[in-house]
């Protein structure tokens, strides 16, 4: 900590992000013992410039951010949480992240490329906790497991052809498709979308 450049104010901004999704959730301050806390705790604390006090993220709303860790930008003026949001709703609007509007004020974002398995995964879930008619995702669920992982097969041996047949909009629709059904397939089975992705974190070489 003593290597950081606190601003005039003794604050550093502080960049939230998912370590799931790896969305950016939102933006706040804090100062060193905002920090310290967030350290001791592992749970995200802030500085409100305007109420001039320390605030701990989702302590009143139930919003926890519980942070994995701590990093700091090349500058070391910057820090950015690596968090798991509680209940999904970062921002105090209700929205899921500050950032669900473009600058020309839409608010129908798509998620970016590589948040998209993981929200993904939330879809599917929710669809099969709500269970709304005319859903594909809960007709082919209602068909049984031996479907759901039929369907994946189909779209392995689709993909396969595609690949063969060096189609490249071909392969791209098709290997769209294997991934629905593979998440699709994780979720019947229990199996998140993230421990996959942890596993294959673990054989990058340091």
């Amino acid at each position: 900590m003593k290597n950081l450049k606190w601003n005039q104010e003794g604050l550093l901004p502080v960049i939230a992000q998912d370590y799931r999704t790896g969305e950016i959730r939102m933006f706040a301050w804090a100062n060193q013992q905002a920090l310290q806390l967030t350290l001791e705790t592992g749970y995200a604390h802030y500085y409100s410039r305007s109420r001039k006090e320390i605030w701990k993220k989702g302590e009143t709303s139930g919003e926890l951010q519980r942070v994995i860790e701590v990093r700091v930008d090349c500058d070391e003026d910057v820090l950015l949480y690596i968090v798991e949001q509680n209940l999904n709703r970062a921002c105090h609007t209700g929205e899921r992240n500050c950032f669900f509007r473009n600058i020309q004020g839409n608010r129908k974002l798509r998620p970016l490329p590589f948040e998209t398995p993981s929200r993904l995964e939330e879809v599917i879930k929710d669809r099969l906790a709500r269970k709304p008619k005319n859903s594909y995702t809960v007709r082919l669920f209602l068909e049984g497991e031996d479907r759901v992982l039929q369907k994946f097969g189909e779209e392995a041996i689709e993909t396969l052809i595609a690949l063969k047949n060096s189609q490249k909009d071909q392969i791209v629709l098709e290997t769209a498709d294997l991934l629905y059904s593979l998440i699709l397939s994780l979720v019947v089975k229990g199996v998140a979308w993230q421990e996959v992705m942890e596993e294959l974190a673990k054989r990058f070489k340091e």
